[in-house]
């Protein structure tokens, strides 16, 4: 019911004419339309009831990104509920999340997390924002780039570093407008998801602005992180499935000396390749999505293992929908660059699929130097 309900709904209002709507106005995303998801709960669905949300896992969520995926939605749903949502839940103190957690179920704010530095790697490497101070006043400065829809968010979750010690971890929450804070939006290769490079020059924050406890934040970041990954995954799950759909019913209709193109044996294979990958993408994407409702202490890898896999299979259904559309393919007008836009950008996101395989062969090693897996 919620993918058949999910789907009518975009269909409807995030189709590819709005789409193309959707990416010149301000803040790249429908207001509109991210009004009504808060009515309809989407924020809130994997919210506990405590909080003011539907109670739901994380399975259920990962039904809207599929959905959303399918649709090269541009919201800043995934930036609020699959990723600030849950770092607040894991790192907050109790009153913090019930001050945060039930204006999200609402669809009252939409938050960014600056998480990475200028170098783009995946957090907690690289970090740059460095918290200084004590007591009750602290200050943030530093640079984090690639902050997703930070351009029209309400709040910012800032990672942030100690000055003596780059694995001691917190997470401020401040306004987006919070005096000292420079958002300057970039122009990206995905224009589904807009990002900014967010500047911090003396940000005073006070002790009530940190998440949990100062330096603390590491363990909830990393499993944070891991659900967000598995929301990834199935975000680029439907992007692939709506490529290889699109792809198969371009190749029916175009007729090519006399006969539709999908009829050639060379055609059918390369579209056989798509549908085993996006087959392959499912079963890693849905079974990681059990795993972050039922087995915790497995996510890291069923995450890891979902992302890679299902961002490889995103890019090679994307790049294939090209060639398969032949010379419109290739063209602004024509959605499929948009997908193979998506596809790459998402596959950078959190961890490149080399980066996570290397992260899996390690921690079946033991923690061990081991040569990276391409």
């Amino acid at each position: 019911m919620i993918r058949s309900s999910a789907r009518e709904l975009l269909l409807a209002r995030a189709g590819a004419a709005q789409r193309r709507e959707t990416l010149a106005r301000p803040g790249g995303y429908d207001r509109e339309l991210w009004r009504t998801l808060g009515e309809l709960g989407w924020m809130g669905l994997a919210i506990a009831p405590e909080y003011g949300g539907a109670g739901l896992g994380w399975v259920e969520l990962c039904i809207l990104e599929e959905e959303q995926g399918r649709m090269l939605l541009a919201s800043p749903f995934f930036a609020t509920s699959a990723l600030a949502a849950p770092l607040i839940a894991a790192a907050a103190d109790e009153e913090q999340r019930r001050t945060l957690l039930p204006r999200i179920a609402r669809g009252e704010l939409r938050i960014a997390c600056a998480l990475a530095g200028t170098e783009g790697r995946p957090p907690p490497e690289g970090i740059e924002v460095v918290l200084a101070g004590g007591g009750a006043q602290f200050e943030l400065s530093g640079v984090s780039e690639l902050v997703i829809h930070a351009d029209s968010a309400d709040l910012l979750l800032v990672l942030a570093r100690a000055a003596h010690s780059p694995t001691d971890l917190s997470v401020a929450v401040i306004p987006a407008a919070t005096a000292g804070v420079s958002i300057q939006p970039h122009v990206m290769l995905d224009l589904t998801r807009p990002m900014s490079r967010v500047e911090l020059e003396g940000v005073a924050l006070t002790r009530q602005q940190l998440l949990g406890e100062p330096g603390a934040a590491g363990a909830a970041l990393a499993h944070a992180l891991d659900r967000a990954r598995v929301a990834l995954a199935s975000e680029a799950l439907g992007g692939a499935e709506q490529v290889l759909e699109m792809t198969s019913a371009f190749v029916k209709e175009r007729i090519q000396f006399g006969r539709p193109v999908g009829s050639f044996q060379a055609v059918k294979h390369r579209l056989a390749d798509m549908m085993i990958a996006v087959e392959a993408a499912r079963s890693a994407a849905w079974y990681a999505a059990c795993v972050a409702d039922e087995r915790p202490e497995e996510l890291a890898e069923a995450a890891a293992i979902a992302k890679s896999y299902c961002c490889d299979a995103f890019f090679d259904c994307a790049a294939s929908a090209i060639q398969l559309h032949g010379g419109i393919g290739f063209t602004w007008e024509h959605d499929a660059q948009l997908y193979f836009k998506r596809a790459r950008a998402t596959a950078t996101l959190l961890g490149s699929p080399a980066w996570l395989r290397e992260r899996l062969v390690r921690r079946f090693a033991g923690g061990a130097a081991v040569t990276p897996v391409f």
